[in-house]
């Protein structure tokens, strides 16, 4: 009997491996979205990529899209391109070492309109790559305590008690850096999104 492609369905020894860096290339310095004189607070972002056990993925690959510290988009789909701070990529990838634990060097990024015009808190969109998820899953990080947060139409989606998992938390110890926990499943299991 002969089966057509689109008819097989990928067993368990088929899900994605630890494999990223053959698939998903990135450069050395892909963890630095602002560069030198790019404008805004700079500020150091520390993401942790854990399973259900709370133990660090070692092989995850974590990709950020955001907009510059004036909220425009380097990219052709926004209309204010031509405005964007050209000291800034806004797109940057990174594995996580051996903890889960991969940094980004970027700015806060600044408000964007939502499809609606309504002016989005500031954010960071995230996609994750890691073994045994057959496609990416997709989810944002905000600030805590940015008064913005409360007027965000994604974050109201949210319940309460589960908007924490997409909130950065500053290190008491160095107010530029900013430090934030992906779970991917269980107790504590962060807000994903459909992308």
């Amino acid at each position: 009997m002969k089966h057509d492609a689109r008819d097989l369905v990928p067993a368990p020894s088929q899900t994605v491996g630890p494999f990223f860096h053959i698939g998903l290339a990135y450069e050395a310095d892909s963890g630095k979205l602002a560069g030198d004189q790019a404008v805004g607070n700079r500020i150091r972002l520390v993401i942790r990529v854990l399973d259900a056990e709370g133990a660090g993925v070692p092989d995850a690959l974590i990709e950020l899209w955001q907009a510059d510290a004036n909220g425009n988009y380097n990219h052709p789909d926004d209309p204010r391109q031509h405005a964007a701070d050209p000291a800034f990529r806004g797109h940057g990838r990174q594995p996580s070492d051996n903890d889960g634990i991969t940094v980004f060097e970027t700015v806060r990024p600044g408000r964007v309109a939502g499809v609606d015009g309504e002016l989005q808190a500031p954010h960071i969109n995230v996609h994750i790559f890691a073994r045994g998820i057959l496609r990416h899953i997709s989810t944002r990080i905000y600030f805590t305590g940015d008064p913005a947060n409360s007027e965000d139409a994604i974050l109201r989606l949210i319940p309460l008690e589960r908007r924490e998992t997409l909130l950065a938390r500053d290190d008491r110890d160095d107010q530029r850096t900013w430090c934030i926990d992906f779970r991917l499943s269980g107790a504590g299991e962060t807000v994903f999104f459909d992308a």
